[in-house]
């Protein structure tokens, strides 16, 4: 298959990492959960993991990649006052400001 689409996704926070297994057809998150997340990639769509940080989703449908991507950032999407959690690559986390004394 010749990917035409990606989706670079970029997991924050201490402790958080992914992997893949079964070339590519299962990916697996540590959150910060007491429990793995698990996602069951779909036919059209291939995931690969660049850096136990960087997920990369590709596929030649670009609707299915993109919302495969989307299923998986909402999983754990980033947080407002530190920025921990699933981005885009090119996304920057929008934070609160903090407390001014």
């Amino acid at each position: 298959m010749e990917a035409k689409f990606f989706r670079f996704l970029k997991v924050v926070g201490f402790g958080y990492k992914a992997r893949t297994e079964s070339q590519g057809r299962q990916l697996f998150l540590k959150l910060g959960y007491s429990h793995e997340v698990e996602f069951a990639v779909p036919p059209a769509v291939r995931v690969f993991c660049l850096k136990t940080n960087v997920i990369c989703c590709a596929g030649i449908d670009k609707e299915r990649v993109h919302q495969f991507a989307g299923a998986v950032r909402s999983s754990k999407p980033p947080e407002i006052y530190n920025g921990k959690g699933i981005l885009y690559l090119d996304e920057v986390a929008p934070l609160k400001q903090g407390h001014h004394r």
